[in-house]
């Protein structure tokens, strides 16, 4: 997998990508991210990517050539051909896990672009990007923490970048639920415990508990969420028996 990141900082951009489990990916040749200055691309001597916008109002707009002339340089280079576009912006489709699983799946190759300012010129996003992605329903001051947010999100998923797929698997929201409650050393702390199952050595007995708790946190937390779920995809009794007993825990706690 290969991201690169157009933006006004790389420098940033860098910091965070090439530390900790992203930086020891790309260090293994398992993923590549790269950030590219747009400011390199433009033809005049102050270096100038942005203007005044047509129609009047506060702010400005970045331009559509130097944002073309780095993604052109950006595609040539990558010569790959499961590529996707993408602008960082509050007009997009929400990002997800179910996104991030898209795009892993999918592609080969992302380029995301960061806006500043009041945005980028339209004509660029009409003629070079494939789709727009949000963060949410707020709007930031430009699009590194989203692109960098979209990049960890991926690449944490393609093979050797974790130790293994159950890494991420049993992570919230991979399953459309949230993950259940995690504790270390000590087993006494402030005058809490932690719960005697998980000192208890029964793998079995572990494994449902946590599913229980999962359900749990996702039902109490994020009823959204578990009004998604669906639950003929629980194809055995015990199954089904954790996910009852997990409703019952939680209709008895809402009643005291």
């Amino acid at each position: 997998m290969r991201i690169d990141i157009m933006t006004l900082f790389p420098d940033s951009v860098d910091a965070m990508m090439q530390t900790s489990i992203i930086g020891r990916g790309q260090q293994r040749g398992h993923i590549l991210i790269k950030s590219h200055q747009i400011r390199d691309y433009t033809t005049n001597k102050q270096m100038q990517v942005d203007d005044y916008p047509y129609g009047g109002g506060r702010g400005a707009v970045m331009q559509a050539d130097p944002l073309y002339r780095c993604w052109a340089h950006i595609k040539e280079e990558a010569g790959m051909e499961k590529s996707r576009t993408i602008f960082m912006s509050p007009c997009g489709r929400t990002f997800d896990q179910t996104v991030a699983r898209e795009l892993k799946d999918s592609y080969d190759h992302l380029i995301l672009i960061c806006g500043h300012y009041e945005g980028i010129d339209q004509r660029f996003i009409d003629e070079c990007v494939d789709e727009e992605l949000s963060m949410g329903d707020f709007v930031l001051t430009g699009g590194e923490i989203p692109a960098m947010a979209v990049a960890d999100a991926i690449c944490r998923m393609v093979p050797g970048v974790l130790p293994d797929a159950e890494c991420f698997m049993e992570e919230s929201h991979w399953d459309g639920l949230l993950e259940h409650p995690q504790y270390s050393r000590p087993e006494q702390w402030h005058g809490r415990s932690v719960p005697e199952v998980l000192l208890s050595g029964h793998h079995g007995n572990v494994a449902a508990w946590r599913k229980k708790e999962s359900y749990k946190r996702t039902m109490i937390r994020r009823p959204d969420l578990f009004a998604k779920f669906d639950e003929t995809t629980l194809t055995t009794k015990a199954e089904r028996k954790i996910l009852q007993q997990a409703k019952e825990e939680v209709a008895q706690e809402n009643k005291t």
